[in-house]
């Protein structure tokens, strides 16, 4: 790679960064509806299971920044200069599980509850809308990082309300202690009915499947270390003010101490942002949610055999009837109204981190695609999976939106597997010595990848099931 200088750091400590994408995509479906739902029948001691599953992805957040920060590329760059196959395996799976609309579908279905619009229809104006707002911006990293921001502080502070007017002491202490029950599985919990769904829910703690990867490409659109050097990706509207995309990324010269105390001074801006921005918040809105859970069980009693029976939805219902029991029917409302931000909220996410991430790969890997701009090729892929989700929710799957997002959790796993294996590869091959991975770090990937695919094969052996 060229050599050029690394840009100076920012200060370590700030408000935004591009991790507000992951706390977008990590705050989501997961811990508002799968481990409320996982609380309510297995108790809050399940949630160990979450506080290993987001501290690793915290850990894979730090390790998917190095090679970003250190050379411009996205780490599907880095994957294709390991071995070209991989990258086109990432390239096929994202299609395979992004493609599906889970997410704005569970928001949608909230919000059908709150105004009695079919979440159909909801979800499909949702998408027709997300799909126009990143047309007409002009840069899209811009745009989305304001607003996606303006989204999660109105959530983490709404669902803390919620949560202290509903909840009491004791659940918020049974929440906190039991992030520490290690070990704790009951008998229910390894059976073929629910044993691939917590599978699923870790993946679903915290960014899912190949947010941690797209978030590389946020990384260079920010400019964060050497994606300074890199242009910004435009709307279609704005596409003919786009520079032409380098075909490599760039490189700083670790031989030099001033780079590499400039490196460092990265190093620490993008821990602080994985450890309190990305950890911190997506641990406080599942606090929050968790004991709204608790709380849910004492005013729907019989909200746990509803789970058991198969009713996937019975979990937000009673979380909305406990905060509607504090005296005001409207406030049921108003947390079907935030459930729906969060399906916003993370479709605004995934759409725009799934174009993104399909057409960096097509341009730099498919032959003659270079003829278009990153931004055609962009705006290609987002209407393209905008089209099939519309289709998907008109004819699809006849259980609804919890049968599409157990599905895509259960799908990411084995995508999160194999990107800690990638990780591996990238920065322990394709980056010079003095800004490799330390041994620690490299086992925690390690335990990473075994983690991920271990449960995920021992349910397919186990049970011969993906979902039941």
């Amino acid at each position: 790679m060229p050599i050029r200088k690394l840009p100076d750091a920012p200060p370590s400590i700030h408000l935004l960064g591009p991790t507000v994408f992951l706390v977008a995509l990590g705050v989501g479906m997961g811990e508002s509806y799968m481990w409320p739902r996982l609380v309510l029948l297995f108790g809050p001691e399940i949630r160990w299971l979450f506080l290993i599953g987001v501290t690793l992805q915290a850990i894979v957040l730090l390790e998917m920044s190095r090679y970003a920060m250190a050379t411009g590329e996205s780490i599907f760059t880095g994957a294709a200069r390991v071995f070209k196959p991989i990258m086109w395996f990432f390239f096929t799976i994202a299609i395979l599980i992004y493609i599906w609309p889970g997410h704005l579908s569970a928001g949608a279905l909230a919000f059908e509850s709150l105004s009695g619009v079919p979440w159909q229809v909801a979800a499909i104006v949702g998408m027709l809308l997300v799909g126009t707002v990143f047309t007409l911006a002009k840069v899209i990293y811009n745009l989305l990082e304001t607003v996606l921001s303006i989204l999660i502080g109105t959530l983490v502070v709404g669902t803390a309300i919620i949560a202290s007017l509903v909840g009491t002491w004791a659940d918020l202490a049974s929440t906190l202690t039991g992030m520490f029950a290690f070990g704790y599985l009951p008998e229910e919990a390894l059976t073929a009915a629910w044993f691939p769904v917590i599978v699923g829910s870790i993946a679903f703690a915290g960014p899912s499947g190949m947010q941690q990867m797209w978030y590389t490409l946020h990384l260079r659109d920010k400019g964060a270390g050497m994606g300074a050097h890199i242009p910004q990706l435009r709307g279609l509207r704005s596409a003919g003010e786009e520079e032409v995309m380098p075909s490599r990324g760039f490189m700083f010269d670790t031989d030099d101490p001033e780079e590499m105390a400039k490196w460092r001074g990265w190093r620490r801006w993008v821990t602080f942002d994985a450890l309190l921005l990305f950890w911190g918040i997506t641990m406080l809105v599942t606090i929050s949610f968790t004991v709204l859970a608790q709380a849910s069980a004492r005013v729907s009693p019989n909200v746990v055999n509803l789970l058991r029976e198969g009713e996937r939805e019975a979990a937000l219902n009673a979380m909305s009837d406990s905060f509607a029991s504090v005296g005001i029917p409207a406030l049921g409302g108003v947390f079907m109204g935030f459930i729906a931000l969060i399906g916003l909220n993370a479709t605004l996410g995934l759409f725009d981190s799934f174009s993104r991430g399909q057409s960096d790969m097509t341009y730099h890997f498919i032959p003659g695609a270079k003829r278009f701009r990153m931004a055609h090729l962009y705006a290609g892929f987002l209407w393209g999976v905008i089209i099939f989700g519309i289709v998907i929710l008109l004819w699809g799957p006849a259980d609804g939106p919890a049968a599409i997002l157990d599905i895509l959790a259960f799908l990411s796993t084995f995508a999160m597997g194999a990107y800690c294996v990638v990780l591996l590869l990238v920065n322990n091959r394709m980056l010079p010595k003095p800004i490799r991975p330390k041994l620690w770090t490299n086992l925690v990937i390690g335990f990473g990848a075994v983690f991920y695919l271990g449960m995920l094969f021992y349910s397919l052996i186990r049970f011969g099931v993906v979902l039941d």
